[in-house]
């Protein structure tokens, strides 16, 4: 008797084959289409911090408008990446990534008209908000355009544009602000955004996760308590890790969190299902990648501040002598893509954690104000190619741990707690660079910067440890309905592609 293809099979066919003739073709239109898109969202996050002194002259503003520039963007960005997911889920994943490219092209225009920093931080904030609808579901339109035995490749190219243009944004905003205006920082995003939203609607494949209700309660809450946590996070340093402000951004923070855990265990149609958590491989690599973050970020604050203030280079010079950092991004991580395929995806980012733990060790036993910029070279050189090796295979992990109608909120999770790991490593390397050194002279600098790199290889060790907790063969957890009411066979339907672009 012949066997005939299960409904999953099939399903899984007409999501690899799309709906445009799907195959390669599909596949490379969403890698393009995405990773543009992507560029310009991750690039934003710090392309501003070499423009703030020319900023200040042109707008005026006092050194907390300049901070605010920068939190602007990280704090819309961080608190509705899972509601970006979770919209992209209900309403069509293309669809909403289309909405997300233009409200951020929309505000880039913005910023680059604004007058004021008031004005020039409330399109900051809207940028933030159209980056958290980009990043998460460009996640998922991959993994619905590419064939599974191939995400790992995929993936890589995405953690490459991705981890480039959030090392090069500092270069990026020196070398335009040093050549051009601050402005162009902003008009730059304009004609990519314009050009990309045609091609998003007629080369990328629509796909879906549930289809239920959307969870506002669950919404309202993750959301103003990651706002609270993030925003005590950027504050603390500048307040004070014990004022009033700061503890009650903590406290009422962290118990809207406990609230939001407390709700999705008990609501029928939750926004995040607590059963995600019990996947060691979901629940290791969101840790994991918090502390790879906040170590790389807090890393880079200080050491581009290094080159520029104590070595004397000017920001684009200190962008550019970074490249051996940032750069290793771009080569190393399709290959570490490749190798995920082949190996799977533990191995990999365990050694790029170890390597780039390493790399800032080797770091904090050079940092001295004299010390050439050739012997740092060998020292960036391994942090880029760890920090590649992680970018490459998350992706691939997170998504594998989870049922393929709930990739988005996953995703959204996973990039939730990158940015609060960014935010978290910026404040605590900062607090010990502060406590330990300072910016009176040379000495006084490096004094704050050794203990820094060192807390920053500590954290990435830690990350890399808790890595080889994920089994060597993870398999994906059984399927489970999308909605209330729903039967497996209807959950797994998500995903199929439900629209054809014309």
């Amino acid at each position: 008797m012949e066997q005939r293809p299960s409904h999953q099979d099939s399903l899984g066919e007409r999501a690899r084959e799309g709906t445009s003739g799907g195959g390669r073709g599909s596949a490379v239109w969403t890698l393009l289409i995405v990773g543009a898109a992507t560029f310009m969202a991750a690039l934003d996050n710090l392309v501003v911090t070499t423009a703030l002194p020319v900023i200040r002259d042109d707008l005026g503003g006092k050194l907390s408008d300049l901070e605010w520039i920068v939190n602007g963007y990280t704090l819309p960005f961080a608190c509705l990446l899972l509601l970006g997911a979770a919209l992209g889920d209900r309403f069509g994943r293309r669809r909403v990534f289309g909405f997300g490219v233009a409200l951020f092209t929309l505000a880039s225009a913005g910023a680059a008209l604004a007058a004021t920093t008031g004005e020039l931080i409330a399109a900051r904030a809207l940028q933030g908000a159209g980056a958290a609808i980009i990043l998460p579901l460009s996640l998922t339109l991959i993994s619905a355009a590419v064939p599974k035995e191939r995400r790992g490749m995929a993936f890589g190219i995405w953690g490459a544009v991705n981890g480039l243009a959030v090392a090069a944004g500092p270069l990026v905003g020196g070398a335009i602000t040093e050549h051009l205006t601050w402005q162009w920082i902003f008009w730059l995003n304009v004609p990519i955004g314009l050009a990309l939203l045609p091609l998003v609607r007629t080369r990328l494949v629509e796909s879906r996760g549930g289809d239920g209700r959307l969870d506002l309660p669950g919404t309202a809450l993750v959301s103003g308590g990651l706002f609270g946590v993030v925003l005590s996070l950027v504050r603390g340093h500048e307040h004070g890790w014990s004022s009033g402000p700061v503890v009650a951004g903590f406290v009422l923070g962290g118990l809207l969190l406990v609230a939001f855990v407390a709700w999705e265990l008990r609501t029928e149609a939750p926004m995040l299902p607590m059963r995600f958590f019990r996947s060691r491989t979901f629940s290791v690599i969101n840790a994991a990648s918090l502390l790879m973050f906040a170590g790389m970020f807090g890393s880079i604050f200080l050491l581009t501040q290094f080159l520029q203030l104590i070595q004397g280079y000017s920001p684009t010079e200190a962008g550019l002598r970074m490249l051996p950092w940032t750069g290793m991004t771009l080569l190393v991580a399709p290959l570490a893509g490749f190798l995920t395929d082949r190996i799977g995806g533990r191995t990999v980012v365990a050694t790029g954690m170890t390597l780039m733990a390493a790399g800032l060790g080797w770091m904090a036993l050079l940092a001295e104000p004299g010390v050439s910029y050739g012997a740092q070279i060998p020292a960036f050189v391994i942090s880029g190619a760890g920090m590649a090796m992680f970018f490459a295979p998350t992706g691939a992990m997170v998504m594998s741990s989870v049922q393929p109608h709930e990739e988005g909120i996953a995703s959204g999770v996973n990039n939730a707690l990158r940015e609060v790991g960014g935010a978290l490593g910026v404040a605590v390397l900062a607090s010990v660079f502060a406590s330990q050194g300072g910016y009176e002279t040379p000495e006084t600098f490096t004094d704050g910067l050794v203990p820094a790199l060192w807390i920053g290889s500590a954290l990435l060790l830690v990350a890399a440890a808790l890595v080889l907790l994920i089994p060597r063969n993870p398999v994906r957890p059984p399927a489970t309905p999308a909605t209330p009411g729903s039967t497996p066979d209807q959950a797994e339907a998500t995903l199929a592609p439900v629209g054809a672009p014309v």
